[in-house]
């Protein structure tokens, strides 16, 4: 596996690592409140590939934020919850959401207007 980032320059660095990516706060949107099995996520998230959402667990696991259960038993059953670490995530999860649901209208809205339409005190 690729070496990760070790060396930050601020908190917000440390914590932009650990949940940054397209996929990260989805997965632990979902585990907020339950343990979640693999193909789990492949249903509650659209889009993401085996091969991706495989990385992200682990990168999250490797961190500290995600516990991986594997039962040993035919077919293989693995599931993954939050680690004490992990729930520590959850206030600034949330928030996250709170903002996006308070403010989400108002980013697509922005995001329909092209650079011409906008006033120069906008850009």
């Amino acid at each position: 596996m690729q070496k990760r980032k070790t060396d930050f320059s601020c908190g917000a660095d440390v914590t932009s690592s650990v949940i940054g990516g397209k996929w990260k706060l989805q997965i632990l949107f979902h585990l907020m409140d339950k343990t979640i099995r693999f193909n789990e996520f492949r249903r509650l998230i659209p889009g993401i590939t085996q091969r991706m959402l495989t990385l992200q667990l682990r990168e999250l696991e490797e961190d500290g934020i995600v516990y991986r259960k594997v039962y040993n038993q035919i077919p293989p059953k693995v599931e993954y919850s939050l680690t004490d670490l992990g729930h520590t995530l959850i206030p600034l999860v949330r928030a996250m959401c709170d903002w996006g649901m308070i403010n989400g209208a108002t980013i697509v809205e922005n995001r329909t207007i092209t650079e011409h339409e906008k006033e120069p005190s906008q850009l």
